[in-house]
């Protein structure tokens, strides 16, 4: 096949430091691709890769020939730090792949998350990019990165590009991968990109990033007007930032890529202002549980419940009982709890079958010095079982394969609680669909899942209609309760003296 020669690898995992570690075995879970398999994998109608990947081959077969050299990507569910000698394991294969093809690359793309953590590594993006320039030498190479990167120095010096998510929910990452065949083509053609970067003492809460409103929302867009008016810019990236991976660098970060060096600056300096003037704003507005469960029995309209403490999108494990507890003692009726994570009780429900009744004992192979993951049991019903193997309907799981592992659908009292082998946040109907479940009759759906479900269950919620909970968890809002240990400080808003610049 004609035309540039353009090696393909990533790493993508967000880590939550207060997680227990990542292990090789949650990148095979997801998506452990080397060679020629990421190609085979990146064409099947429903893949399992990265998203960004399927966008990027768009984008270069859209714009000439091209010839892609396959490398290895590795990408897991949000978890720990992953453990180094699993780290350096993979580092091992990138190294002898890349230096396979050592003088026989003409442009690189990796897909990288930004929020990445190995136990002895602050900053494992970093070092991939800078083992890509040490082999690889001083060849075009962009990158693209998850809206939650905590953006480190090395990681802008190394790359000619730098390309965020702009939206949260992620349902760009296929547009964003597109965007980074385009900048490489330009870098190819000869063009030369500088790039300019702004960090502040903003640590926000998850629950404030959203894209669709509010003050991150507004510092995106007005980015990409100010850039949709210069013809130097070739890309804004406003990265959120990912509060739990406690690193030297966290705060938000503004990234100018163009083709001015003074344009970057300038662009880069307007756009980390305006962010500091909405500081104030970058704070969690929670709902007590008393509060949630009056509501999940009163309001005249159906409800979400987001429990943000225990999002497996961040790190959480997906299996804690506050909620579930309560609205059990206090009688709820016509709700339906997923997803919960519990191989376990995954496992028994299979082996007992549908239309069996028994106590379903949840966390009893948790940890006792496990914090969050208290034990609850209770009488309930299977209604129905499946395999977990499905394809995302909406949102940032759309047309990709998700496996749940083996998923029950238990009905307690007036609860159906959907029981998962796996992990995984519940942003997709489909993983309570799939049961039978109709969640349009429910009144209270609540879902494990810090915001991705807002772009998969948004046809039967308005923002108005979300109640973001208040429990104790590993992806907590309430950033004070963490025990930072590497968090530069003063940041906001937990220190209300923190000062720019």
């Amino acid at each position: 096949m004609p035309g540039p020669r353009i090696a393909i690898l990533g790493f993508s995992i967000e880590c939550n430091r207060f997680a227990p570690p990542a292990r090789r075995a949650d990148f095979d879970g997801r998506c452990y691709l080397e060679g020629a398999d990421i190609l085979a994998e990146a064409a099947k109608p429903a893949p399992r890769a990265p998203a960004e990947l399927s966008g990027f081959i768009d984008g270069m077969n859209a714009t000439g020939d091209w010839t892609p050299l396959p490398v290895m990507i590795a990408a897991a569910e949000p978890n720990g730090p992953v453990n180094q000698d699993d780290f350096n394991a993979m580092m091992a294969t990138w190294r002898a792949g890349l230096t396979a093809l050592r003088g026989q690359v003409d442009g690189v793309y990796s897909i990288m998350h930004g929020a990445g953590l190995a136990e002895h590594d602050h900053d494992p993006e970093g070092t991939l990019q800078s083992l890509v320039r040490e082999v690889l030498g001083d060849i075009p190479f962009v990158c693209s990165y998850d809206l939650h990167a905590n953006v480190s120095g090395r990681m802008v010096a190394t790359v000619d590009a730098f390309v965020g998510y702009r939206t949260n929910p992620h349902l760009d990452m296929h547009e964003r991968g597109a965007e980074c065949a385009q900048l490489l083509r330009r870098l190819l053609a000869g063009e030369r990109f500088h790039r300019a970067h702004r960090r502040l003492p903003i640590v926000s809460p998850q629950t404030a990033l959203l894209t669709a409103q509010g003050p991150y929302a507004e510092v995106i867009d007005l980015g990409q007007e100010m850039a949709a008016k210069d013809a130097r810019i070739a890309n804004v990236s406003v990265m959120a930032g990912f509060s739990y991976g406690d690193t030297p660098f966290n705060g938000l970060s503004v990234i100018v890529t163009a083709t001015d060096p003074d344009a970057a600056e300038a662009l880069a300096q307007t756009l980390a202002e305006a962010a500091w003037d909405r500081r104030a704003r970058f704070v969690a507005n929670l709902t007590s549980l008393d509060d949630a469960v009056r509501l999940a029995k009163e309001s005249p309209v159906p409800l979400a419940f987001a429990d943000v403490a225990d999002n497996p999108g961040g790190g959480g494990r997906g299996n804690t009982m506050w909620i579930l507890d309560a609205f059990h003692r206090a009688g709820v009726q016509d709700a339906i709890i997923g997803i919960i994570a519990d191989a376990p009780l995954a496992a028994e429900a299979h082996a007992l079958g549908v239309g069996a009744h028994f106590t379903a004992r949840f966390n009893r192979a948790v940890a006792a010095d496990d914090a969050f993951s208290k034990p609850f049991a209770a009488v309930a019903e299977i209604r129905a079982l499946s395999d977990g193997k499905v394809t995302g309907r909406r949102g940032i799981f759309a047309g990709r394969t998700v496996l749940l592992g083996r998923t029950a659908w238990l009905q307690i009292g007036g609860i159906a609680v959907v029981v998962i082998e796996g992990r995984t946040q519940c942003a997709d109907p489909v993983f309570l669909e799939h049961l039978g479940l109709d969640i349009g009759k429910a009144r209270a759906v609540v879902v494990k899942s810090r915001g991705h479900f807002r772009g998969g269950f948004d046809e039967f919620f308005q923002h108005e209609q979300i109640v973001e909970v208040d429990c104790p968890g590993l992806t907590s809002p309430n950033l004070a309760t963490f025990p930072w240990k590497h968090l530069p400080r003063p940041v906001l808003p937990m220190d209300p003296q923190a000062r720019w610049p």
